[in-house]
């Protein structure tokens, strides 16, 4: 079977400039201190929403995350492992376990974590600058995330019936 090969890339390609900042993805993306944006790249994400401009993918998802000073992720797990590669600023990540140790380590540029499969985890921007992140997941369409804090998850139902 032949393939054109120009119209394969032209799917196969996702553009910054028509990614669009989703600061709804997640049930706590608008709640302080978890403020942050969600720029779809590949797969469906952990978010769960449906994007018609993200290249479809069996394996992995990746998006960029936007996370202003001060503001990350609550803490949560994935039945997948997750990887956060930071592009830009300086971001304090932790691991933490079911009765609230917790370890952590500051990133920044170019440094990067991979968060194994059903350990809870998660990050905050502790730099002055906002920060990206390029998020990926261990496949192409994972479960939602499930929190730690009851609340959060509570919400995160409520989320995804308000679609």
């Amino acid at each position: 079977m032949s393939v054109n090969l120009k119209d394969l890339l032209s799917r196969q390609v996702a553009r910054f400039v028509e990614r669009r900042a989703d600061w709804d993805a997640f049930a706590d993306a608008r709640k302080e201190p978890y403020k942050r944006a969600q720029h779809r790249y590949i797969g469906a994400g952990a978010s769960g929403k449906a994007d018609s401009t993200v290249i479809p993918a069996d394996h992995f998802t990746l998006s960029v995350m936007f996370v202003p000073p001060g503001q990350g992720n609550a803490p949560h797990t994935h039945e997948v492992e997750e990887v956060f590669f930071i592009l830009s600023g300086k971001v304090a990540v932790f691991f933490e376990d079911e009765t609230g140790n917790r370890a952590e380590a500051t990133l920044g540029p170019w440094d990067c974590v991979s968060c194994p499969a059903n350990v809870i985890h998660g990050f905050k921007n502790v730099g002055v600058e906002p920060a990206y992140l390029q998020v990926m997941l261990g496949k192409g369409k994972p479960d939602l995330m499930t929190y730690a804090d009851a609340g959060l998850q509570q919400r995160r139902a409520e989320h995804l019936s308000a679609r």
